[in-house]
């Protein structure tokens, strides 16, 4: 399953939606953690892993979702029962992020722009509630400190200097409400 997941992230790298904005211009698909059994000798009585899609505004990880428990249920399953009649798949969703599609010319982009001074926009491949927001009707752009490349690391850290700009992009958008 797992291959297949792999497959899948192939096919959308190759083949799928594209979106230039995006720093990764397309869908991506991962597995996280694979755990099971308790040595090498031993067949696990159950094995878990983690997988996810991030998507770009144009696809529905639900959709992929839905194409990878297909494969399990209708595939690999009867493979499985055939020899273990017990052996299945369960899945449990865990969350899922709507990709975001902000305009660049939408009036919520115009007023990030303009409280950061910057007149420039991309869009970025990690998971943000954003898309979520947006599909609830809520303008929204995702904008903060630091650089993803520090992000998520043992030795995780903002620059001050970042810091810096996002107290004065939040002391321009205070002075803006008070008016």
């Amino acid at each position: 399953m797992i291959a297949k997941i792999r497959d899948i992230s192939d096919r959308l790298a190759k083949t799928g939606a594209r979106d230039d904005l995006y720093d990764i211009p397309f869908t991506t698909g991962h597995t996280g953690y694979l755990n099971g059994g308790t040595a090498l000798n031993i067949v696990p009585d159950i094995a878990t892993f983690e997988f996810e899609f991030r998507t770009i505004a144009a696809d529905k990880s639900s959709d992929l979702v839905k194409e990878v428990i297909d494969y399990a249920k209708n595939m690999l399953e009867p493979e499985m029962k055939a020899v273990a009649p017990e052996a299945g798949f369960d899945f449990q969703d865990r969350s899922e992020f709507a990709g975001l599609d902000t305009a660049a010319d939408a009036e919520v982009t115009l007023l990030a722009k303009h409280l950061s001074g910057r007149n420039r926009h991309s869009k970025v491949a990690y998971g943000t509630e954003g898309g979520l927001f947006s599909q609830a009707g809520i303008p929204t752009v995702v904008c903060g400190p630091g650089n993803i490349d520090q992000a998520h690391k043992a030795d995780e850290f903002i620059r001050i200097t970042e810091l810096e700009k996002c107290g004065q992009f939040l002391d321009r958008l205070i002075a803006l409400c008070a008016r």
